[in-house]
């Protein structure tokens, strides 16, 4: 049996070496998504004070997509019932470290775009930017499934595929900021071609755009044969990640992964457990994330909580 997120004395938070004090500090969290961008004020016991969101503009050039953002968040920082101190953003990648520039590959209007200076410029406070999948790894880490856990992925199965790897007690970089891309492990070798230029990505085989195009209509119609293939192939991929990297726990979370529920998890625990043999990745489990809908801006809140504790990975 696979310990659970419970089972495991926590040593030490994925936040970060630095300790915060819990009750300190709130942050403005920002997540950026294809299909939403949404804002919020997140204080130490990683409860939302205030929130909104928007529908990402489709086919809209940098300003535009940019001008959606800042008015979200000047909306909430203006209800906001205390001023944020640091801001947090998830968003999808590509990037370069720190967010410096992005392009994320579900938002063709940004290419190289300087996200984290344009939102400093917006909103007169130190911003933190780090890949959306690798924000809900700390973010779970935190406050959700994976709190106590040293070592598990956390992922995303929605509008895109992305994940994020905490091992040994710390959330993996890689060397341009870009560790955890689980969406592009292939899992069918000559499968559809994906966004990336790559064939068979989990992306292109299990996002919710993909999955859409395969049967012809939205992924909430999807029969259990569909959920099940899914939730398969992300279980094909997760295993080779648990078996590379001596994980014991998955955390999923998405609106696809969350919407197709339980025939999707089970045929990823199946798979999980047909391909993960060696001694030490048997048992291993993949869960629903614990944070639900809230997971994407907690992720974000624990990004800018990172510069509370004094993170130089996040400083601006």
């Amino acid at each position: 049996m696979a310990p659970t997120a419970g089972g495991v004395a926590q040593h030490r938070s994925p936040l970060g070496r630095a300790c915060v004090d819990p009750s300190s500090g709130t942050v403005l969290a920002v997540d950026i998504g294809g299909t939403k961008m949404a804002a919020a004020v997140v204080d130490g016991t990683a409860s939302i004070l205030v929130e909104q969101q928007v529908p990402t503009p489709q086919g809209g050039g940098p300003e535009v997509l940019l001008a959606a953002l800042t008015g979200v968040i000047h909306d909430v920082m203006a209800q906001a019932p205390v001023p944020p101190d640091v801001c947090g953003v998830g968003c999808g990648g590509p990037m370069t470290r720190g967010g410096e520039t992005v392009s994320p590959l579900n938002i063709p209007g940004w290419r190289g775009f300087e996200l984290r200076r344009r939102l400093a410029e917006a909103t007169g406070i130190p911003v933190a930017v780090d890949n959306d999948a690798k924000a809900l790894a700390l973010g779970e880490g935190w406050a959700g499934a994976a709190r106590g856990q040293e070592n598990f992925l956390a992922m995303v199965v929605s509008t895109g595929v992305g994940g994020g790897i905490v091992l040994g007690g710390e959330l993996l970089d890689g060397q341009g900021g870009n560790a955890g891309h689980v969406g592009h492990v292939i899992v069918e070798p000559d499968g559809r071609r994906c966004a990336c230029g790559g064939r068979g990505c989990l992306e292109a085989e299990a996002s919710g755009p993909s999955i859409a195009a395969a049967i012809g209509r939205s992924p909430a119609d999807a029969p259990d044969v569909i959920k099940e293939r899914t939730g398969t192939l992300v279980g094909r991929a997760v295993a080779s990640v648990v078996n590379l990297l001596d994980l014991p726990l998955v955390v999923v979370a998405g609106s696809v992964a969350l919407g197709f529920g339980a025939p999707f998890f089970a045929a990823a625990q199946a798979e999980m457990d047909a391909r993960c043999r060696l001694d030490f990745a048997r048992g291993a489990c993949i869960v629903p994330a614990g944070l639900g809908r809230r997971g994407p801006l907690i992720g974000a809140a624990a990004i800018g909580r990172r510069l509370l504790a004094g993170d130089s990975r996040s400083a601006t």
